[in-house]
């Protein structure tokens, strides 16, 4: 059975948006944080990541591959975050500055993330019996949205965690940038194995980690030294 018409344009348009979203991630790391050309980069590789968000679920409908779809929700859903709280960055002083669309972006991609853990757990057979990947990426879905949805409702306390939120946002959603890129590529030849979905989770969290403490020593308050202290 061939695929309509309609399906190829999606297809093609999806491919466009990803490997467009794989190129400018780089571009926007490596500009000067905050100035024009990293906003530039920064947001249209948010929009490339919509894209390809929506074509995913889209076709992954009409297939059906309910893990696929389910995937794209929190995948989207992490530079979503990233995206939105360079817009929250006054509840550091006690703001509420969450909208309708952040709360309801929360609480959709908690459920469709439970369900992914629960189907992975419970009926593999469901998500194309990738029970390990939808359990795991399940959990990490659960965990962004859960606290996110936690920080709407407590102040911050580090005046910088605007930007802890908005780098572990974007480099989330890279990272399932390099998951389709690593399934794509070398999926057929390790026979889609189902681990080849894990990898650049398990290489990309602890270097998010790793780049949030750096972040965190660089922009803790110095300790004024002893002529400072006296003059």
């Amino acid at each position: 059975m061939h695929d309509p018409l309609w399906m190829k344009a999606f297809l093609a348009v999806h491919i466009a948006a990803g490997s467009s979203a794989f190129v400018l991630a780089p571009l926007a790391l490596i500009t000067a944080k905050g100035g024009n050309a990293h906003r530039r980069w920064g947001k249209i590789y948010f929009w490339a990541m919509a894209v390809v968000a929506v074509t995913a679920i889209v076709m992954s409908i009409y297939r059906p591959i309910l893990f696929l779809a389910l995937v794209a929700i929190f995948s989207f859903y992490s530079a979503f975050v990233g995206y939105r709280v360079l817009g929250q960055k006054a509840a550091y002083k006690g703001e509420k500055t969450a909208k309708a669309l952040d709360w309801f972006a929360a609480g959709f991609t908690f459920m469709a993330s439970a369900m992914l853990a629960s189907l992975g757990a419970f009926k593999p057979g469901l998500v194309q019996n990738l029970g390990i990947p939808a359990m795991v990426f399940g959990g990490i879905g659960m965990w962004i949205a859960g606290t996110t949805a936690w920080a709407f409702t407590h102040r911050p306390k580090e005046k910088m965690f605007w930007w802890y939120a908005h780098l572990s946002g974007m480099l989330g959603s890279y990272i399932a940038a390099w998951t389709a890129f690593s399934v794509v590529t070398i999926g057929p030849l390790l026979h889609h194995a189902w681990w080849i979905w894990v990898v650049p989770t398990g290489i990309g969290v602890p270097a998010i980690v790793m780049t949030r403490a750096y972040y965190h020593r660089k922009f803790a308050p110095r300790p004024k030294n002893n002529l400072q202290a006296t003059a």
